[in-house]
């Protein structure tokens, strides 16, 4: 399980953005503590109202929303009764527990989650302290609820693959099989909430991961003037099929101007695992005296890392984007280094593969003091040759 706690200034955005879900048939509420009325009774005018009367109370504090996302593995096998019961059990664990809640079972996405809205002002009009709350007490409560609901544990691998996404699934799409529009929304909201990109073209790489291209149309059309933006499936040969959808009619609208946004915020993250990453590319092409493509692609994806080629329409190679599933950060070669971009790439690949036939450091370590320790024997000259070359 991996818990993410978010403070806020505007609750009623906040109530909103969980009720539009809901409204869209992405989300259900599935619980509501200490509103005195059954569910089904509530509407928009009953939360917002319970919620305004105790900020109210305190009206000298902003920042007076709270926004919590309980996110499980997809292999997590979740009923609502089970949902409501870790809400409601977190929620004690973190000091909250009295605290008027609302809990939504998000559906936009491949894994369960829930979201959880409440506010930090208490019934008496003190503030409740949530300052540092996420490693103080947030941190504990997963772990303990993680043992108790026998949930995939955040840690290590598990956590990092807890929110992967999963392509969607071409052939059932065809056959109407799964809701095209909700399978889009998907992996776009995921992709971007989590990745990180500084141009369109990149943000497209990682799209085709998932089967899906984000269409600006040509840049003689109207739709590119007015900076339009349409998401469209597409096939292994990255043909767009099914209906497209316009940014607008998604459920978080990731338009071109949100796109944008984005390659601002990523650029100083981006620089932080700019190094490491070269690094183990680099390491990979230090394995081998010659490589073929293909092997360097399967050695990128045990680690991780995702190539893509950009071709012309001649079918030349001009460039090469990596994706990074460790770090969620998508690189264009040349900006990673001048000898991993496209063109010096493709003249460093090899029709056969030959590997480095040396030893590890730590074998490399113990073999060398084997050998000086015979070397204190009478040993002929051939021998140690023998033994040197092994």
């Amino acid at each position: 399980m991996v818990a993410k706690i978010l403070s806020g200034k505007n609750i009623r955005g906040l109530l909103l953005y969980n009720e539009n879900k809901v409204a869209e048939g992405d989300a259900q509420l599935i619980m509501a503590n200490c509103f005195g009325t059954e569910l089904e009774r509530l509407d928009f005018s009953d939360k917002l109202t319970r919620f305004a009367h105790l900020t109210s109370l305190k009206p000298n504090v902003k920042t007076n929303a709270l926004h919590i996302m309980l996110n499980f593995d997809r292999t997590d096998n979740l009923d609502i009764g089970s949902l409501q019961q870790i809400a409601a059990k977190y929620m004690e664990k973190i000091g909250f527990g009295d605290q008027p809640f609302l809990v939504y079972k998000h559906e936009d996405v491949s894994h369960p989650h829930i979201h959880i809205v409440s506010t930090n002002i208490a019934p008496d009009g003190e503030r409740i302290d949530i300052h540092g709350i996420g490693w103080k007490l947030s941190e504990t409560a997963r772990k303990e609820l993680e043992e108790e609901f026998k949930l995939v544990k955040a840690e290590g691998r598990n956590k990092s693959e807890a929110l992967a996404i999963s392509p969607i699934n071409i052939e059932k799409a065809i056959y109407g099989k799964i809701p095209t529009k909700r399978a889009i929304n998907s992996v776009v909201s995921t992709v971007m909430r989590t990745y990180k990109f500084t141009s369109f073209s990149e943000y497209n790489a990682l799209l085709k991961q998932f089967n899906i291209i984000a269409d600006r149309g040509n840049e003689d059309t109207v739709m590119f003037e007015k900076r339009g933006l349409v998401y469209s499936m597409i096939d292994e040969e990255s043909k767009r099929i099914g209906i497209p959808f316009k940014a607008s009619e998604l459920t978080e609208r990731p338009t071109l101007s949100k796109v944008e946004k984005k390659f601002e915020r990523s650029k100083e993250i981006k620089k932080t695992y700019r190094n490491s990453i070269a690094e183990r590319i680099e390491d990979i092409m230090g394995g081998y005296d010659a490589i073929t493509l293909n092997t360097f692609r399967y050695e990128l994806q045990k680690q991780r890392i995702a190539l893509m080629l950009r071709t012309n329409e001649q079918g030349f190679t001009y460039g090469l984007t990596y994706i990074d599933h460790k770090s969620k950060c998508v690189f264009n070669g040349s900006d990673l280094s001048r000898a991993l971009g496209g063109k010096t790439m493709m003249e460093r690949f090899d029709q056969v593969d030959k590997p480095k036939q040396y030893l590890r450091e730590p074998l490399k370590a113990k073999y060398i003091k084997k050998v000086v320790d015979l070397s204190k024997q009478q040993i002929p000259e051939e021998g140690k040759a023998q033994n040197m070359g092994r």
